[in-house]
């Protein structure tokens, strides 16, 4: 008889890992273990329902800029396993796959749901078991010869032994969601959300709302962190792409100051604040008879350019030739470091990504393997490794998967 594996989590990573496995070591008998009603529940919804599943990297210079936690093992998982294997994964299992310009790799078809009939197909035929509604309670652990005992919170539901467990139930908002790890004496770093959106108050910006910058940068006041991309402003505030990896950049100082703080826009950031005056004062010199109003720097609407200028005093009537050198450096000014303060964390309901779970020094760096716990191992974001929006955190649930099943095999 084969060894029983039992998989906590049938999300990405335990999906992934489950298929693979059985498909590495065909006579190992292989269970996935999901406290909710359906499987994949999550990937069903990633990427506003086309998921996501990875990123071409063309646009990142380097892991520390996408993986604001686990950059240094990830690194040395995509050794095994990497971006570019995970997209012949998928191709070979007939999905063919698009990138955007930003680098976001989807399926052709938009459809998430064939992501997740995919994988659901394959654990079908390689006759994986997954039982719905079992969410663990506990995880014993006697001796490190011994088997683990799965006892579920249904008291209805019978007790499973298993030689091998592997999580993979996602991240927790709350420590209390890794009792049963925690009770085994393994390290938690205390959970904080990451990936949302800022509450903003100031006076007439949610006038803006469903305005989009198509290229900010953006920084914590006071910080090391920073984040570009496109940015939405919202009736609550701000959100998009640049406010989000923002979000995650800064998840624990955020936390930390009760989701107050400043956040510093430059809405032109391909130019110098030097280039932005420069550019400004061609406006004077070519368009003094115009209003400024009337001729919004590149990337700005009229509306949003018009409400800057009541921002720093500059009527909308005002003509460029009556603008003098304190207004030019308010609008410089404006345009390159415009700081908003911070008034709360807003939602991002799409996906839900923490920041903490098992502390990385827990874990066998090779084969994601606890180290105080033989056969037990820990992937996904239930660990302290996640990343920003653009498929980086599906592509490390692809890659800790397929590295256990291939741990799992070895082993």
């Amino acid at each position: 008889m084969g060894k029983r594996i039992a998989i906590v989590g049938a999300g990405a990573a335990g999906c992934f890992c489950a298929l693979n496995l059985k498909r590495l070591h065909p006579e190992c008998h292989v269970s996935v273990y999901e406290s909710g009603t359906k499987a994949l529940a999550k990937v069903a919804i990633t990427g506003g329902g086309r998921c996501n599943l990875t990123n071409s990297w063309e646009n990142v210079k380097s892991l520390g800029q996408v993986y604001p936690r686990g950059e240094k093992l990830l690194k040395k998982l995509f050794k095994q396993f990497s971006p570019e294997d995970t997209r012949k994964w998928w191709e070979k299992e007939g999905v063919r796959l698009i990138s955007q310009p930003d680098g976001c790799i989807f399926p052709q078809s938009q459809d998430a749901m064939q992501i997740v009939n995919t994988l659901l197909t394959g654990m079908r035929l390689a006759n994986v078991e997954l039982h719905l509604s079992h969410r663990v309670k506990s995880i014993s652990h006697p001796s490190a010869d011994s088997s683990y005992t799965l006892t579920f919170s249904d008291e209805s539901k019978k007790n499973i032994e298993a030689d091998v467990v592997i999580v993979t139930t996602g991240g927790s908002p709350k420590i209390a969601g890794f009792t049963p790890y925690t009770d085994l004496g393994i390290e938690v770093t205390p959970p904080v959300p990451s990936l949302f959106t800022f509450c903003i108050d100031t006076p007439g910006l949610k006038d803006l709302q469903g305005i989009v910058v198509e290229h900010t940068t953006t920084i914590l006041t006071g910080t090391k962190y920073k984040a570009e991309g496109p940015l939405l402003i919202t009736h609550w505030g701000m959100s998009g792409p640049a406010i989000l990896k923002l979000s995650s950049q800064g998840a624990r100082w955020l936390a930390e100051h009760d989701y107050k703080g400043e956040v510093m826009v430059n809405w032109l950031p391909d130019l110098s604040q030097d280039e932005v005056r420069a550019t400004l004062e061609q406006h004077k010199a070519t368009d003094n008879g115009k209003m400024v109003a009337n001729t919004p720097p590149d990337g700005l609407t009229k509306r949003h350019w018009t409400y800057m200028l009541s921002r720093i005093g500059i009527a909308e009537n005002k003509r460029w030739s009556d603008v003098g050198k304190k207004e030019l450096n308010k609008m410089t000014e404006m345009l390159s470091a415009d700081c908003h303060a911070i008034t709360g964390k807003g939602q991002y309901k799409e996906e839900f990504v923490t920041c903490g779970g098992i502390s990385l020094g827990e874990l066998d760096s090779n084969t994601l393997e606890c180290k105080k716990h033989p056969n037990l191992y820990f992937a996904g974001e239930i660990t302290d490794v996640d990343g920003v929006t653009g498929g980086f955190n599906l592509q490390a649930a692809w890659t800790m998967g397929m590295v256990i099943a291939r741990a799992v095999r070895n082993k």
